[in-house]
């Protein structure tokens, strides 16, 4: 029987903080002591209309989060936790759940909803709640159900399509959403509220619907019914059919050709003469037809073979009436589009859409683009000129740069005369053009580019204008000097353009980031990651002594934080992320300097105060600045070598805490990747912390609390200090194995349908690779024999990553390597085993046929290695 929990629901959303804090606490006493009774408690609240709203809504929001979260370890151990729930508890929860679809109060209904499908996408794919879609459709077939009913029903039916996989219901069940919610849409009695939701439903069930859009009958008539909704009185409504077209598009790429001319049509209608929230949905119809070619094209590119998938050329053939289309888009700026980047309007999507197109089909938009560009540029309405501005930079990435350098070369001089433009949207939009510019097409290390001495100086001292604009603008020009800075890097001759121009870049960025009339801290972000492209992409040789006198200022401003007296959260805020900053400006300048033996000696001279200063800011707590700082520690680290080690006694306790800090785990992540350079640095001299540091190590492994997508890189970890100590790891061997092959045993079992765990499961098999050979290179020349007992295993997993269909390059390279770390440190010992598991045969004969330099390079090594150990 449920308790009564009204009282305490209510009083945990009281306004008295200690009513609040009373009835928080006994919710999460309740929970902690008895979930099922908890649950069932929620639900009967949620269900009882004669219940206040307030603690019917909080009932619906306990409920979704005792169900669900965005965490995925959490996310686990709530489905276990529902999953060992009674059944007949159970099922009580849910009848109490889908009795409340028929509320009177809106909110409980579509709060019942949501409750459903969370409970749905955990019963459905383990085939315990297999009468849910009948229950459903029974509200839906039934004459006499209210509106109300039918409306929270077919909302219902999109969640649960929306949390399950398509393969999770069988064709049957399939056909009878697909009716429900066909009928949903279509027939007259049903009021605008049940069509609306019965649009969505269709949005959400469309992936399951592959074998209806297999069959021309049945297609024909799900495109007719969608192609007449977009045809709706409501706005809402027309909107919800062109978000299930834009998904149609992706989807069934292959089978649109009968419909293409009615989809122009009711689009270019639509982006014509409809409600902005209709506009941009069809418009975004096309930016999806768009990514469908592209990808196809690079397909067609890379793969040769008689399995090409279909590509129709649909852009292509609109092409004379789509850009014209698009082009009438952009003259419909909002007024203060450009300062907010939240905005998204006609104008903005038209512009995308236009990018996305000149992708598609190259050189052929040029001579549709140019003459709106030419017509609108020097208009006196800055509508036009912006919009002019804005298609030009739109098709810069796509055309060759055969045609497109010619019409930059006549353009330039007038796009740096807009950076002077009365309108702040002309300028913010010639910004942006100039940085897609440098980013396309100044490319010296490939042999082409818009900038030559003759134009360099001019359009550095524009930009250094310009970067005193409005702040929205001044982050487009830092933008276009952070590219001018990248295209200069790796230029063929000894000596950069960029050079001479550095001391007032430098300077002027340093002006900026200072700016406070930015609102925000954006721009100064901006201008600290444009300084550090700066830097990274100079010529050493030349800019070393410019450089070197940019250390002390960056240090002192670093120093100039940390007096810093902090009042509010802000404040607080503020401190971390400027430390931030600078700690990254810190961290390339040593990456620059250290590069050389002959400026090495730069950082190494200030390498003591450099420390202090991290070891500062680590003190200060703060979750963004502690990342950055710990970055720029491993650059310290690996130019300092083994005289780092004077600084591991400070720095440990903040290492420990880092490893420990399981909330913000980017931080733990950041840390044992420094770690790793700590080791390579070191080398042996990291051997007294090792026993705590690996202690950590295999706890943050066991820990359910942290962040699985940092695992991985414990991993690689155990890797780097095996191969900083050698023999000195024998003793953590027992545990770092076992830990090893029971994530060994995870990738054998991984979902591979699921593509986060697909791209988990890649890092988690690199990074065992990368620690057993780490371990194994250890432990070469010393102690080989205390590998041998694992060998077996480890051809074993090699062997499982071999036999997998969809296996990414990243782990063929790893394992391919390590298969040769087994030969190299085990020698003879394995020439057995090798003879027993022939699978490396072909798995080097297929790295061998490899078009990666790299992989056939290690593939040989690899089989010379287990040759000689053949024939010994």
């Amino acid at each position: 029987m449920a308790l009564e929990i009204t009282s305490i629901l209510l009083s945990a959303q009281s306004l008295d903080a200690k009513f609040r804090n009373e009835g928080e606490v006994n919710l999460r006493q309740f929970q902690e002591q008895n979930l099922p009774l908890f649950l069932f408690s929620l639900s009967v609240e949620l269900a009882n209309d004669d219940k206040p709203n307030e603690s019917r809504r909080l009932a619906g929001i306990l409920l979704k989060n005792s169900l669900d979260a965005k965490d995925a370890t959490r996310k686990e151990h709530l489905v276990q936790q529902w999953m060992m729930i009674e059944t007949s508890i159970k099922s009580q929860i849910k009848d109490l759940l889908l009795r409340t679809l028929g509320s009177s109060v809106q909110e409980a209904r579509n709060t019942s909803a949501q409750v459903i499908a969370k409970v749905a996408s955990i019963e459905i794919p383990r085939k315990q709640w297999p009468d849910l879609i009948g229950l459903l459709l029974n509200n839906m077939t039934q004459q006499d159900r209210p509106a109300a009913l039918k409306q929270a029903t077919l909302e219902t039916l999109g969640y649960v399509c929306e949390g399950i996989s398509n393969q999770d219901l069988v064709q049957d069940e399939v056909n009878s959403v697909l009716t429900a919610v066909v009928q949903g849409m279509t027939l007259v009695q049903h009021g605008p509220e049940v069509r609306l939701a019965a649009t969505r439903a269709l949005y959400n069930a469309l992936d399951f619907a592959q074998t209806n859009f297999e069959n021309e009958m049945e297609r024909n008539y799900i495109m007719k019914v969608v192609c007449e909704t977009a045809l709706s009185k409501e706005a809402e409504i027309r909107q919800g059919a062109f978000e299930c077209l834009v998904s149609i598009a992706s989807t069934y790429y292959e089978v649109l050709e009968p419909y293409m001319q009615t989809l122009f049509q009711l689009t270019s209608n639509a982006v014509k003469g409809d409600e902005e929230t209709v506009s941009l949905q069809a418009i975004e119809f096309w930016s999806s037809i768009c990514d469908e070619e592209i990808e196809r094209q690079e397909y067609n590119r890379l793969e040769s073979g008689d399995s090409e998938p279909v590509h129709s050329h649909f852009i292509k053939k609109a092409l004379p009436s789509l850009v014209p289309m698009l082009l009438e888009t952009l003259l419909k700026q909002d007024e203060d589009q450009g300062q907010d980047d939240s905005i998204w309007n006609i104008s903005m999507a038209g512009g995308t859409c236009l990018g996305l197109i000149a992708r598609t089909v190259g050189d052929e938009i040029v001579p549709l683009v140019m003459p709106f560009v030419e017509a609108n540029i020097v208009k006196p309405d800055w509508h036009c000129r912006e919009a002019a501005t804005y298609a030009f930079g739109s098709i810069l990435e796509g055309p060759s740069v055969d045609i497109l350098i010619p019409l930059v070369n006549a353009g330039l001089d007038f796009l740096l005369n807009a950076m002077r433009d009365e309108n702040k949207h002309v300028k913010d939009t010639t910004g942006w053009t100039l940085s897609r510019v440098f980013e396309l097409l100044h490319s010296p290390a490939n042999g082409f580019s818009v900038i030559s001495s003759e134009n360099l100086h001019r359009i550095v001292a524009v930009l250094l204008e310009s970067i005193n604009d409005a702040p929205h603008v001044a982050e487009k020009v830092c933008g276009a000097i952070y590219y001018l800075a990248q295209g200069c890097e790796g230029a063929r001759s000894s000596s950069s353009l960029l050079t001479p121009c550095l001391p007032g870049i430098i300077s002027q960025l340093l002006k900026t980031a200072e700016r406070t009339d930015g609102g925000d801290s954006k721009l100064r972000s901006s201008a600290y990651e444009t300084l550090n492209e700066v830097i990274r992409s100079s010529n050493i040789v030349e800019t070393s002594h410019i450089i070197a006198e940019l250390l002390p200022v960056i240090m002192n401003k670093l120093g100039q934080t940390l007096n810093v007296q902090i009042v509010s959260s802000d404040d607080r805020e503020n401190q971390g992320d400027l430390q931030a900053s600078l700690c990254g400006v810190l961290q390339v300048i040593i990456q620059k300097l250290g590069s050389t033996d002959e400026t090495k000696t730069i950082i190494l001279q200030a390498a003591d105060p450099i420390m202090i200063l991290f070891l500062r800011v680590l003190a200060c707590r703060n979750s963004t600045a502690h990342e950055e700082a710990m970055l720029a520690i491993g650059a310290l680290a690996y130019a300092s070598g083994s005289e780092f080690g004077k600084y591991m006694p400070e720095l440990y306790k903040y290492l420990e805490m880092a490893l420990q800090n399981f909330e913000e785990y980017q931080v733990c992540a950041i840390t044992i990747g420094v770690l790793g350079d700590i080791c390579r640095a070191m080398d042996d001299k990291i051997l007294p912390y090792c026993d705590g540091i690996m202690s950590h190590l295999i706890r943050d492994l066991q820990s359910a609390e942290l962040h699985r997508s940092v695992k991985p890189s414990i991993f690689s970890c155990f890797g780097d200090i095996a191969l900083a100590i050698g023999e000195q790891f024998v003793k953590y061997i027992e545990p770092a194995i076992t830990m090893m092959q029971s994530a060994a045993q995870i990738c054998a079992q991984m979902n591979t349908s699921d593509e986060e765990f697909i791209d988990y499961g890649n890092q988690l098999k690199c990074s065992i690779c990368e620690a057993y050979s780490g371990i194994l290179q250890g432990f070469k020349n010393f102690k080989t024999e205390v590998m041998l007992p694992h060998a077996g295993h480890l051809l074993q997993f090699i062997e499982l990553l071999f036999r997998e269909s969809q296996r990414d390059e990243s782990v063929t390279r790893a394992a391919v390597a390590l298969m040769g770390d087994v030969a190299d440190a085990l020698g003879s010992n394995t020439k057995l085993l090798f003879r027993d598991n022939t699978f490396y045969v072909d798995f080097l004969g297929e790295c061998l046929q490899s078009n990666d330099q790299q992989l056939k390079e290690t593939a040989n090594w690899t089989q010379g290695i287990i040759a000689r150990i053949m024939v010994s």
